[in-house]
């Protein structure tokens, strides 16, 4: 996903449903047991929940399921011990689901594609929202219960079940997707960076340079998330040295309509834009104190990912651009200027080339990262085209031209990341 600051209207291109911003008190979206307190907050994200398309969405998908077995497992927890094996079971019981559905294991669950990202967003926040109103039958204090709600959160994103493998056979690839978003203006959205991550977790490509293992995590549209590390807390163990280091990485989110880009360069600035919990966060972008790396952190990092490989292979129907653009302060001046060709020297970022939201904030933690802990790999950010719905849709959940456009997106996606890592030695 991203917000590209001069092109905000053709990121809202598809945008054809208006609804109104949720409010922080709200009915369950299924039958409430005892053990539920209806009446406790919930974030405006697990609000949409209870509108009509997320209901179809969770319906045609089979996943209208996993709340409710969610619950009923947690209302039977009897200990904050039980309650947590629960939270994580659960968690990536629903990640395996999803990964299995996209990648046609098991019983399709209703007639969305495969390929949708949707069922799985819509289904965790159905169980955190349970999560959030659960009433236990033993004391449980929000300092415990905003730990299971953190454990629900990694497990059920994939972020707790990386499986790289060992040796030196087989190259090791970790690559990155975004939940939908921006659905107050359309609430039907997708991502494709998410159904990606879905159709290449635990894959094998075979590449010019070999078998490369692919482990992938789907990552959330929330500024405060990213402030408290959570894509570092993911990379970290994988990028620091060891048997299961990666040979490359990937960030990938959504991006322009009718293009990919590979970004050149990444900003450490936040531009403020609402997240899906209608959240704005503006300035330079935070560390956590235990993210290692040089203070003060650098405005600029660039990708290592080789773009013009890239760019000159025939990898699909979208054109795909090498994108040099960024906006930034130049030294001495306060005045944001746009570059063409990338940043100045001692210029202060104000936009990477994915822009100043939150995919230009995983390519520059994560780009930030390698160089901290002396990774020497290929890495970066990949914009995919915008998941466009035919012309004349403005209510139907899917539509023969969303589904090929996904496909097609997928498609290329996966032979853009097989090119990259036919280039590893």
């Amino acid at each position: 996903m991203t917000r590209l600051p001069t092109r905000a209207g053709a990121l809202l291109a598809t945008a054809a449903l208006t609804v109104p911003a949720a409010v922080l008190s709200a009915p369950a979206a299924h039958a409430a047991p005892g053990c539920l307190n209806a009446s406790a907050p919930i974030t405006v994200e697990e609000q949409r929940l209870a509108q009509p398309v997320p209901q179809e969405i969770l319906r045609r998908s089979g996943f209208d399921t996993k709340a409710p077995d969610f619950l009923r497992q947690l209302c039977a927890a009897g200990t904050t011990a039980q309650a947590r094996r629960v939270v994580t079971d659960s968690g990536r019981r629903l990640w395996r689901a999803a990964v299995d559905r996209a990648q046609g294991r098991g019983a399709v669950g209703g007639d969305l594609n495969r390929s949708d990202d949707r069922p799985l967003y819509w289904a965790r926040l159905g169980m955190t929202e349970d999560l959030r109103r659960w009433r236990p039958r033993f004391p449980l204090g929000e300092r415990e219960r905003g730990a299971l709600l953190g454990q629900l959160e990694r497990a059920s994103r994939g972020e707790d079940s990386i499986d790289l493998p060992t040796g030196g056979r087989t190259k090791r690839l970790v690559v990155t997707g975004f939940d939908p978003f921006t659905l107050d203006t359309d609430i039907r959205i997708g991502n494709p960076s998410g159904a990606n991550a879905l159709a290449l977790d635990g894959v094998t490509l075979r590449t010019a340079a070999g078998p490369v293992r692919i482990e992938t995590v789907v990552f959330p549209v929330r500024w405060d998330d990213f402030a408290d590390g959570t894509v570092e807390r993911s990379l970290l163990p994988y990028f620091r040295p060891g048997p299961r280091r990666v040979d490359m990485f990937v960030t990938v989110s959504q991006g322009r309509v009718g293009r990919f880009d590979v970004e050149r360069w990444n900003g450490a600035w936040r531009g403020g834009y609402p997240d899906n919990d209608n959240l704005s966060r503006t300035g330079t972008i935070p560390l956590p104190s235990w993210v290692p790396g040089r203070r003060p952190q650098p405005q600029w990092t660039v990708t290592t990912l080789p773009y013009r490989r890239i760019v000159a292979a025939h990898t699909g129907p979208f054109p795909v651009y090498d994108h040099t653009e960024v906006t930034e302060l130049p030294a001495g001046q306060s005045t944001p200027v746009t570059r063409p060709d990338g940043p100045t020297p001692g210029s202060t970022a104000r936009a990477g080339g994915g822009g100043d939201y939150l995919s230009n904030e995983i390519a520059y933690r994560a780009t930030r990262l390698r160089d901290a802990v002396g990774l020497d790999v290929p890495g970066g950010h990949v914009h995919t085209p915008v998941l466009e719905f035919g012309p004349g849709n403005t209510g139907a959940i899917t539509d023969p031209v969303f589904e090929h456009n996904r496909l097609a997106i997928l498609a290329q996606l996966r032979a853009i990341i097989t090119t990259a890592a036919g280039t590893l030695r």
